[in-house]
């Protein structure tokens, strides 16, 4: 598979005929291991992949952590906004006019709560069917093209309210599960990547 020959090929960004993405983990930053920051964690797994996990740097101009590395015929800019989920926007868009990307070279990981633990999916563009760091994208942004991929969290059972589940940590028989959804996540982001032209459009994966 495209992302197994990708383990061990970090390289310094430098300029390549291959595909030029921004990834956007989005979550918010003081609550790490939450079900609202799974976003963050899938690109905790992928920096590790690439062995950039020590090359995280807070860049102020955008109020986020920043890595930039490369995958195979790739350049990534991975990005960790600083931010509540619901002004994540503001560090992605000032990202996007730092390294210079359009919306539509832009990844937004991010927690779904229609789709159970587990399941990951690519989707292009669209509205932020309700997710408040999506939406702070699109405004920031002031567009809709940016790819997004999904994972699954699950909604909540009984009387727990949404907000209450998306802001608690994944329970003891998720965790147990959660390093192998990273993976798989993280999988299908790089395959995605890796299967675009350097201007290309690809359609949607689950």
């Amino acid at each position: 598979m495209l992302a197994a020959e990708l383990a061990g090929r970090a390289r310094p960004l430098v300029s390549r005929a291959g595909p030029r993405v921004m990834v956007a983990g989005l979550g918010n930053y003081g609550l790490r291991g939450t079900r609202h920051s799974v976003g963050m964690a899938v690109l905790d797994r992928l920096a590790r992949q690439l062995a950039v996990a020590e090359g995280w740097r807070a860049d102020r101009r955008c109020c986020a952590d920043v890595a930039l590395t490369a995958a195979h015929s790739a350049d990534l800019v991975l990005v960790k906004p600083q931010r509540l989920m619901n002004l994540n926007g503001l560090s992605v868009a000032s990202a996007a006019e730092i390294y210079s990307f359009r919306p539509e070279d832009i990844y937004l990981v991010h927690d779904d709560l229609d789709k159970a633990l587990g399941k990951v999916a690519i989707k292009l563009g669209g509205s932020a069917r309700g997710h408040n760091g999506v939406r702070s994208c699109i405004s920031a942004l002031h567009s809709n093209e940016m790819t997004r991929l999904r994972v699954g969290i699950g909604r909540p059972e009984g009387d727990v309210t949404v907000s209450s589940y998306v802001l608690a940590q994944f329970s003891a028989g998720e965790q147990e599960r959660l390093e192998q959804v990273l993976a798989q996540a993280v999988t299908l982001l790089l395959e995605h990547i890796l299967q675009r032209a350097p201007t290309g459009k690809l359609g949607d994966r689950g």
